[in-house]
């Protein structure tokens, strides 16, 4: 006699949170954002906490200074030494 399969459980029920970006009424995906703003985040569009904090250049582990470049990369600073 096969005994059937388990069943997967619900998730305890919990309040829906929803973004915290001024005016959206979507579900939380992460970080406090919805989906679409948490895209965003990724891509560095939205909030003030950028995702990455070293330049963007291969190789480059300097601070980033302008968008995600480093003071070096925007051409705005002395070249590196050879």
């Amino acid at each position: 006699m096969a005994q059937e399969p388990a069943k997967p459980t619900e998730p305890p029920a919990i309040p829906e949170a929803t973004c915290s970006v001024a005016k959206c009424k979507q579900s939380v995906r992460a970080k406090g954002l919805c989906r679409k703003h948490f895209m965003g985040w990724r891509r560095g569009d939205v909030g003030k906490k950028h995702r990455y904090k070293i330049c963007s250049k291969e190789g480059c582990r300097k601070p980033r200074t302008l968008g995600s470049l480093c003071t070096e990369h925007t051409n705005k600073g002395e070249p590196a030494a050879a």
